[in-house]
């Protein structure tokens, strides 16, 4: 299992606090720093609307011009976004061998997926 994110992210953080609080282990993959394979990108649109993983209430989505934001209109322009500008990606991403688990944090959700008890 791997989080995707963005290691100062206050979000990410929250994620990942849950995910140690209830002794859960996963790989923390940090687009930031690390960057973002085409294929795991390609695989999270296959599974998600783009409208579901591009973050357009944060601030690099807001920072963009008007022109390019009105470009993005389907998963091509989505994922050359989400290559281009990682942090566009609402966080933490939560996948398992390719499949998309979550995508942002909810604890209500983590529960249900890692079979806890609210």
């Amino acid at each position: 299992m791997k989080l995707y994110g963005i290691s100062n992210c206050d979000t990410v953080k929250k994620a990942r606090g849950w995910l140690a609080q209830h002794n859960i282990t996963v790989e923390f993959h940090d687009f930031k720093k690390l960057g973002l394979d085409i294929s795991i990108a390609q695989g999270w649109l296959q599974q998600a609307d783009w409208i579901k993983l591009i973050n357009r209430s944060g601030l690099t989505w807001r920072g963009l011009p008007e022109p390019r934001k009105q470009l993005i209109q389907d998963t091509a322009t989505a994922l050359v976004l989400m290559l281009e500008k990682t942090s566009v990606i609402k966080r933490p991403v939560l996948e398992q061998n390719g499949k998309l688990l979550h995508v942002g944090f909810d604890e209500a959700a983590y529960s249900k997926i890692f079979n806890l008890s609210s």
